[in-house]
C-alpha cells in the first residue's frame, strides 16, 4: 500500500452517546464540528498545532489522539509511516461528554484514509473496528462515524457493528456544558460491577422504545429515556449535572446525562410556530423548542458559566477533502 496524497482535510462531528437507557451502544451525532488538515511530510517527525479546544493542553507530539490513530490505521493496512504536520480547529469540548476523543480517533482513521492510494481498505466498518480498539467502545465512534443517530454493538468473537436509526425531524437536541470537566475514566469507575435483573430488564424495554420514539414517535422521549443502569450511579461526581437533568426532567424534558458528562442532552421537538428569544432567522434555535421555557426556568436566568446551544443532528458523519485546500 502506497501513499497517494500530501494533504487531506477532514471534518468530524460531535456526539452525544448513551442517550438515557442506550448505554455504550446509542449515540448520535451533533452539528458541533472539530476539523483538521494532515500534511504528509518528508522530514521525520510530527509538527501539531491546535486551536480552540485543548489549546495549550493536548500533547503536541506522537502521543497526540490524531496522530496515534493515522498511525494505527497506515500500520492496519501496511501504509509506509510518514512524518506529519496536523492543524487542528477543535470546536468539541473536551472532557464534557460530547465524543472529544472518539473525533479525534475517527479523523485520525479517516485522514488515513485519504493519504492512502487504497482507500477501500479503511472503510467505514474498518474505521469503527479501529476506532473501538482505541477508544474501548463504540457508541460515539459509530455515530462520528456514519452521522444521525445509531445503534451499536459488539459480536461473540468480538467484532463491532453499527446502524443507523431513524430521527424524526422534529427531535431538536439542546446541549446544556457545564464549566466543569470530567474524565470518562472517572465516571465509569463509580459504577457497578453489577446491577438487578430487574433494572437490565427495564433498561432493555427503555432502549427499544427509545428508538421508536426517536424515529416516528418524538412525543414518547420523556419515557423513552429513563436510564436505571448508570446516571444515578454517577450522581456523586456530577451533583450539578444531575440536578439539571431532575429539574427538566420534572418539567417535562427528555433530559439526560450525555456520555460520561458531565453535559446534559435535552431531546426536545421543535414547535411549529414561534422562536427562542435571540435566534436569528438561520440559527438552529429559530422555530424554538417545546424545552426552551423549562431550561430558562431550570437556569432561572443565572447560567454559573454553563452554556446552552441548540444543535442540529448531523446527518452525515466524519467528511474527507483530499486537495489544496488549507484551514483557514
Amino acid at each position: 500500500m502506497r501513499l497517494r496524497a500530501d494533504r487531506v482535510r477532514v471534518r468530524v462531528p460531535a456526539t452525544s452517546a448513551n442517550l438515557g437507557p442506550g448505554y455504550d451502544a446509542m449515540g448520535v451525532a451533533l452539528a458541533l464540528h472539530d476539523e483538521l488538515e494532515v500534511r504528509a511530510v518528508a522530514s521525520a517527525g510530527v509538527e501539531v498545532v491546535v486551536e480552540g479546544e485543548g489549546a495549550g493542553t493536548v500533547p503536541d507530539d506522537e502521543r497526540h489522539l490524531v496522530v496515534r490513530a493515522i498511525r494505527v490505521a497506515l500500520d492496519h493496512v501496511g501504509a509506509p509511516q510518514a512524518g506529519l504536520a496536523l492543524t487542528c480547529r477543535n470546536a468539541i469540548p473536551h472532557g464534557r461528554g460530547l465524543g472529544s476523543s472518539a473525533a479525534a480517533v475517527v479523523a485520525g482513521i479517516v485522514a488515513a484514509r485519504g493519504l492512502i492510494s487504497e482507500p477501500e481498505a479503511l472503510d467505514d466498518a474498518t474505521v469503527l473496528a479501529l476506532a473501538t480498539q482505541m477508544e474501548g467502545h463504540p457508541d460515539n465512534a459509530a455515530p462520528a462515524i456514519l452521522g444521525g443517530a445509531t445503534v451499536a454493538w459488539t459480536n461473540a468473537t468480538g467484532g463491532v457493528g453499527a446502524t443507523q436509526v431513524e430521527v424524526h425531524l422534529d427531535v431538536a437536541p439542546v446541549v446544556m456544558i457545564p464549566p466543569t470537566h470530567l474524565s470518562t475514566k472517572a465516571a465509569r469507575d463509580v459504577l457497578p460491577a453489577h446491577v438487578p435483573h430487574a433494572d437490565a430488564a427495564f433498561q432493555a424495554g427503555r432502549s427499544a422504545l427509545l428508538v421508536q420514539a426517536l424515529g416516528r414517535r418524538p412525543d414518547l422521549l420523556l419515557d423513552a429515556t429513563v436510564d436505571k443502569l448508570h446516571q444515578e450511579y454517577r450522581r456523586a461526581v456530577m451533583p450539578d449535572s444531575l440536578a439539571l437533568v431532575d429539574a427538566l426532567r420534572a418539567r417535562g424534558v427528555a433530559a439526560v446525562v450525555s456520555g460520561a458528562g458531565p453535559t446534559v442532552l435535552a431531546l426536545a421537538r421543535r414547535l411549529e410556530n414561534g422562536s427562542a428569544p435571540g435566534a436569528g432567522a438561520d440559527d438552529e434555535r429559530a422555530r424554538g423548542t417545546d424545552a426552551d421555557a423549562a431550561i430558562a426556568e431550570a437556569f432561572g436566568g443565572v447560567l454559573g458559566g454553563w452554556i446552552i446551544r441548540p444543535l442540529a443532528v448531523d446527518p452525515s458523519g466524519a467528511r474527507l477533502v483530499v486537495g489544496e485546500h488549507p484551514i483557514g
